[in-house]
């Protein structure tokens, strides 16, 4: 069941109401789930349940997709705006640094949430910024055909489509290595999804200038990249371990850009893996690396 927090952020107009749609389930340490452009909450399905025997699990849709309505006006959908809006809904629903686990946008955001010192740990899942001006350049036309596509396409072929396996590799392809796992619901809503993020152009404005180099010390970093991913190619894995010389990183086989959906049981082992307590060894996914 999802839910809405309201809370009050800074903006250079003064003190202005946002809100976050989210769901929460589980209990244990916190652990806050981030998803990726023009997708919502609902990528984290396929883990949520899983990740929910061991942790507080809170799953969002970032400002401007999903269920969350965009940013106010003045607040830039670039780090600087929405890591601090992320910070806000934290201390709304009373979570202490959590753990953070996050996909491309979303690992992006995890990762500079733990340079701004907010999380316990950090688990980045193909993360972007670790790309070279080329694959930048590729990745966005990517996201902005996919885009184009699902708005040009009728809510009935739509659905038709996503009926049979074929369909659903037609349709999510790009990011899923195993499409046909998804289920016709889910392709359905995620499409919808992709149609109507308001923040979606702005968040792809933004993240022409993000290159990321600095590290992100004092905080444990995983960083783990889908052998399969076709939007995010795996080399990027190798410069996010150059600029996070202590980050684990870890390969997931046969996964693609959103690996949650591919192997939800490794993904699940990744995260709980990044996200334990300190103290706890490491469980079988540290042997990935």
């Amino acid at each position: 069941m999802t839910a809405e927090v309201s809370f009050t952020i800074d903006t250079p107009r003064g003190p202005r109401p946002t809100s976050v749609a989210y769901r929460r389930r589980g209990s244990g340490e916190p652990l806050l789930l981030l998803h990726g452009i023009g997708h919502h909450l609902q990528a984290w399905d396929p883990v949520f349940d899983l990740l929910a025997a061991d942790r507080d699990v809170i799953a969002v849709d970032l400002p401007g997709f999903g269920a969350s309505p965009g940013l106010p006006d003045g607040v830039s959908y670039d780090l600087a705006g929405v890591v601090p809006v992320l910070g806000a809904l934290c201390e709304a629903l009373g979570i202490d640094r959590p753990h953070v686990a996050g996909n491309s946008l979303g690992g992006l955001l995890a990762l500079e949430l733990g340079r701004a010192g907010l999380v316990r740990s950090v688990t980045a899942l193909s993360p972007a910024g670790f790309w070279t001006p080329p694959e930048r350049q590729y990745a966005f036309a990517v996201l902005r055909t996919m885009r184009q596509i699902a708005m040009a396409l009728p809510l009935p072929l739509v659905e038709r489509l996503s009926r049979t396996a074929a369909g659903r590799t037609a349709l999510t392809s790009t990011i899923y290595a195993r499409p046909g796992r998804r289920s016709p619901e889910a392709v359905v809503a995620e499409t919808l999804a992709l149609c109507d993020a308001p923040g979606f152009a702005k968040t792809l404005a933004a993240g022409q200038t993000v290159q990321v180099t600095e590290d992100v010390p004092g905080v444990p970093v995983t960083v783990a990249w889908g052998s399969k991913d076709r939007l995010l190619p795996r080399r990027q894995g190798v410069r996010a371990k150059r600029a996070i010389p202590g980050a684990r990183l870890i390969r997931l086989p046969g996964c693609g850009h959103v690996p949650m959906n591919d192997d939800p049981a490794l993904v699940t082992r990744v995260v709980l893996d990044g996200s334990r307590p300190v103290g706890v060894p490491l469980g079988a996914a540290a042997q990935l690396a």
